[in-house]
């Protein structure tokens, strides 16, 4: 009776006009109490592991932050008022630990109330800055790491609109940061400003620009101006004492960086003219090198408003890119060029060419070699030995060349040539190790390195140190977790040669702490931390990964979570929770790398919540979709997203755990694309949830997700694709939410209005809930409690209690 009245009252909220009216709720106390749980601090740890910052703060945001002042201008979020970006993730506190075996001590000298953004380590380590940000902007603050004291070092004038404002000098002693201009302009409120004209853009005829759906760009000089005012910066040398000396007048100053030797700095700015169709990443921008004291050195590249790149992911523009400095030398800058005039369609026998100047930049300019591929980066080591990556991505492949950067006519030798999805097969990552100007280069002595990697195997996670000759490629195991009864992750090596890395450690219900592991020690683990685990009502919940197979062989798996009142024999209703990914052979696409070991951590966007509700979960469904040789993913979507989803109700039912009449699907962003898609072309679910998702691929003409084909090079693929347009096949039941602010690429909140009123007009079952001021992914505290009950009434009313009928095999609907 009690559920039959909470359904007829749930019922009445999604039909009468009550919904209009109603207020944040909080969910059941079951997943409430999940939800409320305390965050374990964040943790910064110097390269040697001996110091380390803890950074607590909330969970969530609150309603009132993100209600705070926000101008949307080039693809930036910005609060005006304080000038730092309005979405921009605060902590409240801070503690310091410098002794391996202490307990983090508080920091003397904080702030009351603080929020901390924009932590650096200063180059020796010594120190740290962050920035706090006040009702009236944002002050940039230093922390003494082994005194664990903290000190404002200049007003709340800092210019933090394009994220980090300061830079250290390499000799720690002194920042450069973005100061606020003393003439900038009054800004534009542009919901009262009059208009003095017509926006009108132009397109040239044969010019192409098959941009993606780019959100918060410029709309008309109004944006213009206030993009050019919030944008520009004084930069100012501020030393530790707080003394400040003016070093560059006012520009639109987007990053700086200074050479390893400390002699000159790299300053990176924005020019005109701006763009209504790209974001600010793509204006107009010079990069020009100064000496320490801010005298102009040279002006090393120029690159032209970015609207018309080739089509295709691996498209490029033409002249310098990737321009850096050497980490192994005191002041050398390397670059880039594409060789194929950037576009991927030109058949060519390398892609592109590095290229190096050394200090004063008005000498020779060397190449040092070609890749076959798209370069894309270089780990310094030695005058002799350096290591380069290339990749292509319709080809999935990666390469890792060693090369001698002093003898360019050495032809670079290649170490891997490899699908870097197939994750099994993967060498793992070279370590790396800070040299005497505080830069992290290869680590390499005598021809030999080390390499670190996650050891995924069908056996499970067993992560590995291996010692490599480069010269003979040849390999030799130092180190190879063997825990089976928790799962053991290698952040970073400490020291090597000693052989001491900083590693994580976990199990489904010890929460992840760090630990130094000296690998030529048995059994030798210090612990740093010491987190207990925040969700004890679900510490003791029935997991396990299981494998199954889709119904043309392929391998799939997903991790399995049962009730917490689990009963034996007795049917329970499922929630199956996927996001799908696309690949290029079936060997990667059916490689696991889920542990039922992993702690069991239920973040705001999980179903394992409902664990607590009476309902068996499987999460992180696996979800690929193929297409091998000159077959696209895409042309076979739908066909596989069944087929995955039938394969996956089919394993869980076959293990006696459930009610398949009463299973939901759920997913976020393409996650939700993916729900849709099954409702409308299969019967195998009772309803279903779908949070900031697309549903018309043809407000996405230019390519979405991982399709590179505009529309209409492939119409029948994004008619076939969106749910949008099989509107008329839907019959079970959809509850979809989004954040009106949502400003991921293609997932505009007119999606799910759109998709809302296609459904609604034509009698299906569908609640359409915006979240007011929430982006594409979502923070505020009211907005999660509120999605969390909006998704267990749905659960509650169309799975849970829905009417039992009898058992039925899953068709494709045509």
């Amino acid at each position: 009776m009690k559920s039959l009245l909470n359904c007829f009252l749930f019922l009445f909220l999604i039909s009468g006009f009550s919904q209009e009216n109603l207020t944040y709720q909080k969910p059941h106390k079951n997943v409430l109490e999940l939800a409320e749980a305390p965050l374990a601090p964040s943790i910064r740890m110097d390269s040697q592991g001996e110091n380390i910052v803890f950074l607590y703060r909330s969970a969530y945001k609150t309603i009132e932050e993100l209600s705070e002042t926000e101008m949307r201008l080039g693809g930036l979020r910005i609060n005006p008022v304080t000038n730092i970006g309005s979405r921009t993730t605060y902590y409240t506190n801070l503690e310091v630990k410098n002794d391996k075996k202490g307990n983090p001590k508080a920091i003397s000298g904080l702030p009351e109330n603080g929020r901390y953004a924009n932590f650096s380590w200063s180059p020796n380590q010594k120190h740290m800055s962050f920035t706090n940000t006040i009702s009236t902007g944002v002050e940039l603050w230093v922390l003494d790491i082994v005194k664990g004291t903290a000190k404002k070092i200049t007003d709340s004038n800092l210019n933090a609109n394009m994220g980090n404002p300061a830079v250290w000098f390499k000799n720690s002693d002194a920042l450069l940061v973005k100061m606020l201009p003393k003439n900038r302009k009054a800004l534009i409120n542009t919901k009262e400003a009059v208009p003095t004209g017509p926006i009108i853009s132009v397109s040239e005829a044969g010019v192409k620009a098959q941009n993606r759906t780019y959100q918060d760009l410029l709309k008309n000089p109004n944006d213009e101006h206030n993009f050019e005012q919030l944008a520009q910066s004084e930069l100012y040398k501020v030393s530790l004492d707080g003394n400040a000396s003016i070093w560059k007048s006012a520009d639109m100053y987007r990053g700086m960086s200074f050479s390893p030797d400390g002699n000159y700095a790299m300053v990176l700015t924005i020019n005109k003219p701006f763009s209504y169709l790209v974001p600010y990443s793509r204006f107009p921008s010079a990069t020009t090198v100064y000496t320490a004291t801010g005298d102009l050195v040279k002006t090393m590249l120029e690159v032209p408003l970015i609207e018309d790149l080739p089509q295709g992911f691996m498209a490029e523009r033409t002249g310098m890119r990737d321009l850096n400095w050497r980490n192994d030398k005191p002041a050398t800058l390397y670059w880039a060029e594409v060789l194929d005039g950037g576009d991927p369609e030109n058949v060519v026998p390398f892609r592109d060419e590095v290229f190096q100047q050394d200090a004063p930049f008005n000498g020779k300019v060397t190449s040092l070699l070609k890749t076959k591929d798209r370069f894309s980066g270089i780990t310094w080591g030695t005058d002799n030995i350096a290591i380069v990556y290339d990749s292509w991505w319709n080809t999935r492949n990666s390469r890792t060349y060693v090369f001698n950067p002093s003898n360019p006519n050495q032809e670079p030798t290649v170490l891997f040539d490899r699908n870097y999805q197939d994750v099994y097969s993967n060498p793992g990552s070279f370590v790396s190790t800070k040299n005497d100007f505080n830069e992290y280069v290869l680590d390499v002595a005598d021809n030999k390195t080390y390499l670190i990697g996650d050891g995924y195997s069908d056996a499970g996670k067993f992560p590995f140190v291996d010692e490599m000759n480069l010269e003979t490629k040849e390999t030799k195991r130092l180190y190879q977790s063997k825990l089976t009864d928790k799962v053991e992750s290698i952040s970073s090596a400490l020291n090597a040669k000693d052989g001491t890395f900083l590693v994580r450690i976990e199990s489904k219900n010890e929460f992840p702490n760090y630990y130094i592991r000296n690998i030529k020690k048995k059994n030798s683990l210090t612990p740093l931390t010491t987190f207990e685990n925040p969700f004890k009502s679900i510490q003791n919940v029935k997991k396990e990964v299981i494998t199954y197979k889709r119904d043309d062989g392929l391998d799939l798996s997903g991790t399995l979570y049962l009730p917490t009142n689990y009963e034996k024999a007795k049917k329970y209703p499922m929630i199956l929770w996927a996001y799908p990914r696309e690949f290029k052979d079936k060997n990667s696409a059916g490689q696991n790398t889920s542990s039922s070991n992993e702690f069991t951590y239920p973040n705001y966007g999980s179903p394992i919540y409902w664990v607590t509700r009476g309902y068996v979960v499987l999460d992180d469904a696996a979800f690929p979709i193929i297409g091998e040789g000159d077959d696209q993913p895409n042309d076979t979507f739908i066909k596989q997203l069944v087929g995955n989803a039938k394969a996956a109700i089919d394993a869980v039912d076959g293990l006696g755990y459930i009610d398949r009449n009463r299973v939901a699907v759920g997913g976020h962003s393409y996650g939700a694309f993916m729900t849709a898609n099954l409702l409308a072309h299969s019967d195998l679910f009772a309803a279903g949830i779908a949070r900031s998702g697309a549903y018309n691929r043809t407000l996405t003409p230019f390519g979405f997700q991982s399709e590179e084909r505009n529309y209409w090079e492939a119409p029948e693929v994004y008619n076939t694709m969106s749910p949008f347009m099989h509107a008329e096949k839907m019959k079970t039941p959809l509850l979809l939410i989004h954040g009106e602010a949502d400003n991921n690429s293609g997932t505009y909140p007119l999606q799910s209005e759109r998709y809302f009123n296609a459904l609604k007009g034509l009698g299906a079952p569908v609640r359409l809930v915006m979240l007011p001021r929430e982006s594409h992914g979502y923070s505020a505290k009211e907005s999660i409690l509120h999605m969390l009950w909006e998704q267990d009434e749905w659960l509650e009313t169309y799975v849970k209690n829905k009417p039992v009928v009898e058992k039925k095999e899953a068709t494709l609907k045509n």
